[in-house]
Parts: structure tokens; C-alpha cells; sequence
């Protein structure tokens, strides 16, 4: 059989632990045999980014901008935990994801994949709901620092023209921890119109919430933006379509969202995004059946794994013993960074099999073979068999071969 060409290479970011060795199998086994793959190879596993004081984040979000589409492999970010599982660390390095994400500045949508076989836990939830997350800023740019003594911190702005700003943080009588945090109006703004233009292509209703009510400057500046953008770029558009942009405050969303039916999209600020695209996830079925694309302003594509690198696989995989990781949302990555190139280079074959790659894979889970994390989520009376990774992984070339 030919394999399908490729005019263009795509950004290709490896990485950690147990999300690595499906890497490789996933390549192996779904890619290769029917792809003359072209791939710009970068190596984001921890030691790689010791070894390169991390330029070999930057160069390859530099490259995913220079090529238009990337995909990345799940990556450690490490903590004090792990600066003592890995001891040849010099430094305690910054998420490789916050450091694309800010060079990109894109927006993170992320979305459940979904099977019939699997109800959500919110039993009213009838379709998929959207995370589009912010991916620039705010508590993943920031910096910190403690105190151990009483005192008083400020907040000073230093402007070009000289003029300055200052603003008491708070005076302490004892030890003390501060984090100071930021966002520009040009990042918010490709925000804003991100979602906006998400929400009319994929023909669905827009939430958007923060907490002004609290940070009434800082949230407060972010619903501005997004109510100058709809008013006067984007209301007729929706209005045309018959869709909906709504905002409210978090709390109160989180509580519409419990009680909806599913079906839109829901922008968040950084961290809010990063923690309630989990929440959708787990309950839609699993951290591992969520697809993830980072699209900036100018329409750069990086595609993702929004989990971990599973390390208590990865422990027993080095043992010998074989595991049962779900790499659906890695194949999900591959798949969707393959048909943007396809897209882009109008390469219909291309597109047409990364949609056939999808395909292979839901059919698969849909015929009850499935990683062992999925048997306890399925509905009662289908009958599923658990599976290890290659097993899983050698079911789906079998449908898409």
C-alpha cells in the first residue's frame, strides 16, 4: 500500500514517562504504516530541557509558529518532588505548556471525547461541553516570593514615560507568602475573539465567566474586553445564527453548567480553564478521553494531551509488567495535528485519515475493547474486556488497516 504524502512537516514535541512510550507505540503502529511522516523533532522530555536550560521549549514553539501545526506529547512539570527523582535537575524548570502557550498566545479549547457506552456522572448532560481556557498569563506568569518577618509589600508600575503607580499589597505581622500576577489587553482581546470565532464556526452558545464581583479591576478588565468584542464585532454574526453569548459570574456558572444539558462552550481564565477542563473530563468518563488544540490569533495550531504523563504506569512499564494506559487523547492529538496539516496543504488523503484514525478509534471502544481505566464507566448490560496499551493500540490498526 502507498503511504499518504506529506508536502509539509508538522512540529513534533516527544515527552515524558508513560506518555513517551505510547508515543512511540502510537507512531508505530497508527502512523507509520500509512503516513511518509514529515515532522520537525523536538525531544521536551525533562532531562532534554535540563540538558538545554529549556531552550528546546522555546525553539520548538518558535518552530510551531514558523510551521503552523504541532503536536505535543504530555510533559513533566517538575515540582520538589521531583527534583529529587531526578537529581541531575539544575533547576526547577517552568511548565514547557505555560512557556508555547505564552509565546503562541492562543486559546485552549478543550472537549470531551464521547461514547454511548458512557453516560456522564451529571446524568443531564446530553452533549459535550467546550473549555476554552486562556492560555497566557495570570498565576502561570507569575512570580513569588516569602517573607519571614512582618512588614509591609507594594505593587509598583514603572511606565516608559517615567510617570509611576504603587499600591499597598498588605503589611503582615509575621511570615508571609506573596504572588504577584498579570495580563495584557492584547492577549485577553485574542482571547475574546478566539472564543468568539470558535463559538460561531462550531455554531454554539459562549459562556464566559469570571469573579469581577472580587477582582473587580483584574476580572473586571476581562468581561470589559469580551463585551466590547461581542457588541461590536461579533452580535450580529450570533444573532444570525441563533446563538447566545452569556456571561456571569464563576460561582454562579458553575452551577448553570451542573444543571444544563451540555452542548456550548464555556471560556475560562487560565487557571480556572486548567482546573474545570479536568473536572469535564473525569466527568464525561476520563482525563485521557479529552482532545486538546491551543489555536493562536493567527490561526497556529498545537495539538495536545490535556493529562499527565501517568508515573505509576511508567514505574511498572519499567519493571516489565504491561499496563492498561488509555492513549486515546494522544492518538486524538496526532490525528487532529494531521488533518490541520492536511487542511492547510490541501491534502484531502491526509485529512481524510486523520479522520479515519478517529474513526478506528471509537469503533474500537464501541466493539467493548477498551483500557482497563473504561470497564467501570460503561453502561450496565455492554459487554467490554479490558485491554493492555499494545493490545488496544494493535485493535485499532487492525479497523484502520
Amino acid at each position: 500500500m502507498e503511504k499518504i504524502k506529506m508536502t509539509t512537516p508538522l512540529v513534533e514535541m516527544d515527552g515524558d514517562e508513560m506518555t513517551r512510550v505510547l508515543w512511540g507505540m502510537i507512531k508505530e503502529k497508527l502512523i507509520l504504516p500509512f503516513v511518509d511522516l514529515k515532522t520537525e523533532y523536538y525531544d521536551l522530555g525533562l532531562l532534554n530541557r535540563n540538558a538545554t536550560r529549556d531552550q528546546v521549549t522555546t525553539d520548538a514553539a518558535n518552530a510551531t509558529k514558523r510551521l503552523g501545526v504541532a503536536v505535543k506529547c504530555a510533559t513533566i512539570t517538575p515540582n520538589r518532588q521531583r527534583m529529587e527523582e531526578y537529581p541531575e535537575l539544575t533547576e526547577m524548570w517552568k511548565s514547557p505548556n505555560g512557556t508555547i502557550r505564552a509565546i503562541l498566545d492562543g486559546t485552549a479549547f478543550r472537549s470531551p471525547i464521547v461514547l454511548p457506552c458512557i453516560r456522564p456522572v451529571v446524568k443531564n448532560w446530553e452533549s459535550p461541553i467546550t473549555i476554552a481556557r486562556h492560555a497566557y498569563g495570570d498565576m502561570y506568569k507569575a512570580v513569588d516570593m516569602s517573607t519571614d518577618e512582618p512588614g509591609t509589600a507594594a505593587l509598583t508600575f514603572k511606565g516608559e514615560s517615567g510617570a509611576e503607580k504603587t499600591l499597598n499589597v498588605q503589611t503582615v505581622d509575621g511570615p508571609a507568602v506573596w504572588q504577584g500576577q498579570h495580563n495584557k489587553e492584547s492577549s485577553i482581546r485574542a482571547f475574546a475573539r478566539s472564543c468568539f470565532q470558535y463559538a460561531l464556526s462550531q455554531k454554539q452558545d459562549l459562556w464566559f465567566s469570571t469573579k469581577d464581583t472580587i477582582a473587580k479591576v483584574y476580572d473586571g478588565e476581562f468581561k470589559r474586553i469580551f463585551e466590547e468584542e461581542y457588541e461590536t464585532s461579533y452580535k450580529a454574526e450570533f444573532e444570525k445564527l441563533g446563538i447566545t453569548y452569556f456571561y456571569t459570574l464563576i460561582d454562579d456558572a458553575v452551577a448553570r453548567v451542573i444543571r444544563s444539558k451540555g452542548g456550548f462552550i464555556w471560556a475560562l481564565k487560565n487557571y480556572d480553564g486548567d482546573v474545570m477542563s479536568d473536572m469535564i473530563a473525569a466527568a464525561f468518563g476520563s482525563l485521557a478521553m479529552m482532545t486538546s488544540v491551543l489555536v493562536a490569533p493567527d490561526g497556529t495550531m498545537e495539538f495536545e494531551a490535556s493529562h499527565g504523563t501517568v508515573t505509576r504506569h511508567y514505574y511498572r512499564y519499567l519493571k516489565g509488567e504491561k499496563t492498561s494506559t488509555n492513549p486515546m487523547a494522544t492518538i486524538f492529538a496526532w490525528s487532529g495535528a494531521l488533518k490541520r496539516r492536511g487542511e492547510l496543504d490541501n491534502l484531502p488523503d491526509l485529512v481524510k485519515f486523520g479522520e479515519q484514525l478517529e474513526a478506528a478509534s471509537l469503533r474500537t471502544l464501541e466493539d467493548g475493547v477498551m483500557t482497563k481505566d473504561l470497564l467501570p464507566l460503561v453502561e450496565p448490560g455492554f459487554r467490554a474486556r479490558g485491554a493492555d496499551s499494545g493490545e488496544f493500540l494493535d485493535a485499532i490498526a487492525a479497523r484502520l488497516a
